[in-house]
């Protein structure tokens, strides 16, 4: 794969060690003037160091760079992990000569360990020292945990006269559940928005993308989505209102979407990316619950791994959701092959397990009680999602 970068922006890579040997596992991205910026962050009650810094930060809605870190979340460490978070960014406005407050902080990987400090000053040195030398591959490398490749893509945009490049990099495979999901997400643009678009056109599109995203229904203490648009292009700012906001608005879902969906094709030990879609319920609340209900059943998930259309526990899931709905009302879908009608078996079982040969899964569910619908990703659930998670630390 290949990405164009934003204008103005550098990216540097190195290598730690911090929890890994022979990798990359450091990162620097750097704005070469001040951008705007906001940010999503993880509801999680526990929450990580880099996210309570970075979140008080953001309401400047200004900064210049973000130092990243994997093998190690830096989370549930007390005020070393705070003061830990805090010195990264101090050492990056130092050798950088930027403003402290312009700095912020991502970290990923083990919960509960201590930073190794010595480690991590050596390689803020090194990034340094490198800044503008590595591609977007490598800093989508350099952030990831148990992911299998790295995730990123890159899309343009005209504003008027001006062409602006959207960039979108991420990292996540496990611990994914909304609100958000074990995922970290860097946004970067050489357009020039204004504040308060930036954060609505940010908090819009999470809400349509990685807040309907689940690998395995565990929400993380790390999740971070952070924008920065720099101006760099030149464009008169985008505002809240307007065509062009809403164009931007829609290449930013894009972006998103494509990172979501990448995610959920890479779960923990996953074979295949689910799609779950509910339509004709009394409601979209209704919709989204139902989908997410079935998109986190182990059983569900572990059918779609054995190609099995088992969509009895696709019913059964549903009537477990809460939701309204009539059992003889409903409809159920596996790649197209109508296996359910009105509650009852088609008799096309076979045929459906035979179209679930295949990189997608999509589970289209029809609950003929109105209006409500909603789409949810997920990934079937294997033997690798067990021995990964039972070696994690090992």
């Amino acid at each position: 794969m290949s990405a164009n970068i934003p204008k103005g922006f550098l990216f540097s890579t190195t290598e730690a060690g911090i929890k890994y040997s022979d990798r990359q596992d450091m990162a620097l991205i750097l704005s070469e003037t001040e951008a705007t910026a906001t940010g999503v962050f993880t509801t999680n009650r526990v929450k990580a160091s880099p996210v309570v810094l970075d979140r008080k930060r953001l309401r400047a809605h200004k900064a210049r760079a973000i130092v990243l870190n994997s093998g190690n979340a830096n989370a549930c460490t007390g005020r070393k992990g705070m003061n830990d978070a805090a010195w990264m960014c101090r050492a990056v406005a130092r050798h950088l000569n930027i403003p402290e407050a312009a700095v912020l902080v991502a970290s990923t990987g083990v919960i509960g360990t201590p930073m190794p400090m010595d480690r991590v000053a050596k390689g803020i040195e090194n990034l340094v020292q490198t800044l503008g030398k590595a591609t977007v591959e490598d800093v989508a490398r350099a952030i990831m945990t148990t992911d299998t490749f790295p995730k990123f893509i890159s899309k343009e945009i005209s504003i008027g006269r001006r062409k602006g490049t959207v960039l979108g990099i991420a990292k996540g495979a496990g611990m994914i559940a909304p609100a958000m999901a074990t995922m970290l997400c860097f946004i970067l643009t050489d357009l020039a928005i204004e504040p308060m678009a930036l954060s609505q056109a940010l908090k819009d599109s999470v809400a349509e993308t990685f807040n309907l995203l689940t690998v395995d229904g565990d929400m993380s203490t790390n999740d971070s989505v952070i924008a920065m648009a720099n101006g760099t292009v030149g464009n008169k700012p985008l505002g809240v209102k307007g065509r062009e906001f809403k164009r931007f608005k829609k290449l930013l879902f894009e972006v998103n979407d494509t990172l979501a969906r990448m995610i959920a094709r890479d779960g923990e030990g996953a074979t295949r990316l689910v799609v779950v879609r509910v339509k004709g319920a009394k409601k979209r609340a209704d919709a989204r619950k139902a989908a997410l209900k079935i998109a986190n059943s182990l059983l569900v998930k572990t059918a779609i791994y054995g190609n099995d259309a088992n969509w009895g526990r696709i019913m059964a899931t549903l009537g477990a959701s809460g939701i309204s709905m009539k059992e003889e009302l409903v409809d159920i879908a596996i790649n197209g092959v109508l296996v359910a009608k009105s509650g009852m078996a088609t008799g096309r079982d076979e045929a459906a397990a035979k179209a679930m040969h295949s990189e997608e899964v999509v589970i289209d569910i029809d609950l003929h009680m109105g209006s409500g619908s909603e789409r949810v990703y997920t990934c079937d659930l294997t033997e690798g999602y067990v021995r990964i998670n039972a070696e994690y630390r090992t």
